[in-house]
């Protein structure tokens, strides 16, 4: 053979090595478009794509720094992988969901898993029917691999959250990212540390790689807060874009359901996967045509470009890296084409009342809806906040958490019914009086949106020492030092950015708040800050495996 032949020969084959090199991804770093690139040239199918991640359940989530997020594992998924292959090798392909492996807070109703809320009272409970959400994520393709931890009915269901009493609120303490059901899930960033509340399991196995995405339900912070924690993106929708039928209620007002993922590119995927009007859901007619099936066309470069954001200094003051890390990000921003407005102002009385407000609406609103949900299950489970604080109060149950045992008794005794005159003037003049003054600060500031630090410090101990406040919680930080729960209480979106890493390696978020059903911007102005930073960071107690490895 002539050598100038073997020499092009050779050329050939190394301009395949280096393409079959720059066509190698980790699923970790992987989103759906790369899976769905790998699923089209042959080189991956559900049923590996499932087997990678349970891998990773097995070798991290009980065993090595036992992450302890997964409550019950799907016996089938793999059996449902296989069936969507022949799906797909038959010239059906569903959707971008087709064949992916997600996980769901165990507070969604799964027909063929047990749906407990995080509360061993509700141990071995199947429900009749999936909620309206996970519905649709199954008829798009996706393959539900576990139901996973939470602070035990959404943290904020049965507390003492609004006592003033230091003996209650000591008893009533629980550690950060505990249930009675999942006992303690460990943020994998750090494993001395919390993955905060409610969604913290979502949180910490999504942060670890144990599903490309997962969901989170949010009702004062509890997808943000661990979607910080853990260092991953998290999205709280408008009140009413997403349904709520068949999730356990916390309180109805404030409830919505947040995709969260690793990337905005699986948000935006997972979210346009769940809109719809649901006739059960009667607050998801206020998403009636303001929704999109697909929001990835929103996620474009230069999004940001004469976008006004405005900075909430409110919120910043209580951790030296958290200012740090946003006031970095904020040149980022402005790198970027954004129009900074620094600062914007809250009005004092707003943030002095909101806290206050909430806590009485959803008080009453978990005594009463919680029982409606609890009509719903079978025969020998608790029907009654009451007669959930009796069992769990009962020594013969066994009941594994003291705090949330006094919590129960605590809001049973406590609790005003939804005809109480106080919860009414909460609801109908408080809640609008504050959605007003949100608005409006758009409005002063012609606003895109409104940047903060998701949490105002880093994810913090599970047993905290006396300099470190908030280890203990009852879910997100919602008071003055947060600004999460103005989005619940206004009803206005909320997403969630990786931003950076403390020197202590935490993560550290940003909040991009935006108005009613503002989604698509949010979604794109986030976009275009993470592909210019790449901020999200692999657990370092969770670390790559040989098997992790997608060549297309």
């Amino acid at each position: 053979m002539k050598s100038s032949h073997v020499c092009r020969l050779l050329a050939v084959a190394f301009v395949f090595s280096l393409c079959v090199r720059a066509a190698e991804i980790k699923v970790e770093d992987a989103t759906i478009a790369d899976l769905n690139t790998a699923f089209k040239s042959g080189a991956l199918t559900a049923e590996r794509l499932t087997e990678i991640y349970l891998a990773r359940i097995a070798a991290y989530d009980k065993q090595g720094p036992a992450i302890n997020a997964v409550i019950t594992l799907n016996p089938n998924a793999l059996a449902e992988a296989r069936a969507l292959d022949a799906e797909r090798k038959a010239g059906k392909v569903r959707g971008p969901l087709h064949g992916i492996p997600i996980v769901l807070k165990d507070n969604y109703n799964t027909f063929d898993m047990p749906t407990t809320a995080g509360s061993q009272l509700l141990e071995g409970s199947i429900p009749p029917d999936d909620a309206f959400v996970v519905k649709k994520l199954r008829a798009a393709g996706a393959i539900i691999l576990a139901k996973v931890n939470l602070s035990e009915f959404a943290a904020g269901g049965g507390s003492v959250s609004g006592a003033t009493d230091p003996t209650i609120i000591k008893a009533g303490a629980i550690p950060n990212g505990f249930s009675s059901m999942g006992l303690q899930t460990l943020n994998p960033h750090d494993l001395s540390r919390g993955p905060a509340g409610s969604s913290g399991g979502t949180g910490a196995g999504i942060a670890a790689a144990f599903a490309q995405f997962g969901l989170g339900t949010d009702t004062a912070a509890s997808v943000r807060g661990p979607s910080s924690a853990n260092g991953i993106v998290g999205l709280k929708t408008t009140h009413g874009l997403l349904s709520r039928s068949g999730i356990v209620p916390l309180a109805l007002s404030f409830d919505t359901v947040g995709p969260m993922g690793r990337s905005v590119y699986d948000v935006a995927v997972a979210l346009g996967a769940m809109t719809g009007v649901d006739p059960t859901d009667e607050a998801t007619r206020k998403g009636a045509g303001k929704a999109a099936q697909d929001y990835t066309q929103f996620l474009k470069l230069g999004s940001l470009k004469g976008a006004r954001i405005g900075i909430a200094r409110d919120f910043m003051g209580r951790n030296a890296e958290t200012d740090r890390i946003i006031e970095e990000s904020i040149v980022t921003l402005k790198k970027l084409g954004a129009e900074i407005v620094d600062p914007i102002k809250f009005p004092d009385y707003v943030l002095q009342a909101r806290q206050g407000i909430f806590n009485i609406v959803r008080n009453a609103e978990f005594k009463a809806q919680i029982a409606d949900y609890l009509k719903t299950l079978k025969p020998g489970y608790p029907l009654t906040l009451d007669e959930l604080a009796a069992r769990a109060n009962d020594p013969k149950t066994g009941y594994r958490s003291s705090g949330k045992a006094v919590g129960l008794k605590y809001a049973a005794a406590t609790t005003p019914a939804i005809d109480d005159p106080l919860y009414l003037a909460a609801k109908n003049t408080g809640l609008p009086l504050i959605k007003a003054n949100v608005q409006a600060i758009f409005d002063k500031y012609q606003l895109d949106a409104v940047l903060y630090p998701t949490s105002p410090q880093p994810a913090t101990l599970i047993k905290p020492r006396n300099e470190d406040g908030g280890g203990r919680s009852s879910g997100g930080d919602t008071g003055g030092g947060s600004a999460l729960n103005l989005a619940n209480l206004s009803g206005f979106p909320d997403l969630v950015v990786p931003a950076g890493m403390t020197t202590n390696g935490l993560p550290v978020t940003i909040s991009l708040l935006g108005t009613a059903f503002s989604e698509p911007k949010l979604l794109g102005y986030g976009y275009d800050f993470e592909q210019a930073t790449h901020a999200r960071t692999l657990p370092k107690t969770t670390p790559v495996l040989p098997a992790d490895t997608i060549s297309y």
